[in-house]
């Protein structure tokens, strides 16, 4: 992402000027970053993943799913945000600032592309673990086949619970209790090979 302007902005700032802007930015200690729209293959997957995870809710789960529409808040470090999907288990909490905005995802899926991977998986990884309420976090990579699955342990740390790289390959999303084929995930995309290649800054 890159910066607006050098201007430092509040929160309420940037708040009422998300509500008039025509494209969505993140927000993080006083500067306002655009977010780059997604490349084919990345809203492919993005879709493919929300229509998987959504069917598997619909199976008595009791969490909720929400679109890369819905703003998320950190408040331990500021951070606002729009995941490409957020999972909620339990009731919904709002930020104090803006009662559209959640405080509380259970589990963040992010499609990685070219142009966001190392900071999806370093600096915005490293925020979201403020998220007390966060228990996983996954990557789908949209330039080459790959998912990965981050956990948080009991004592609070985080590890890299799975990893796959084959269409044949399937993951499991455990706060939902639900197993997701790489094949269904990546339907559709155009040219996407099997074999992880980080996407560059």
């Amino acid at each position: 992402m890159s910066a607006v302007a050098q201007t430092l902005y509040s929160e309420e700032d940037y708040l009422q000027m998300e509500t008039k802007a025509g494209y969505k930015s993140e927000y993080f200690r006083g500067e306002i970053f655009m977010m780059a729209g997604g490349t084919p293959n990345h809203n492919r997957i993005k879709e493919n993943v929300s229509i998987e995870v959504g069917i598997a809710l619909k199976k008595g789960k009791s969490c909720r799913s929400y679109s890369s529409d819905q703003r998320v808040h950190i408040p331990e470090n500021s951070l606002y945000t729009y995941p490409d999907v957020v999972l909620v288990c339990g009731p919904n909490q709002y930020s104090q600032r803006d009662i559209n905005t959640i405080t509380n995802p259970s589990v963040i899926i992010e499609v990685i592309s070219q142009g966001s991977g190392a900071y999806d998986r370093g600096d915005k990884f490293r925020l979201y673990r403020d998220i007390l309420s966060l228990r996983e976090y996954v990557l789908v990579n949209s330039l080459n086949v790959g998912v990965e699955i981050y956990r948080r342990t009991e004592d609070n740390h985080w590890l890299l619970a799975q990893d796959a790289y084959k269409l044949s390959d399937s993951v499991t999303i455990s706060t939902i209790d639900t197993t997701l084929l790489l094949s269904d995930l990546y339907s559709g995309t155009d040219d996407v090979k099997e074999g992880w290649i980080t996407p560059e800054e």
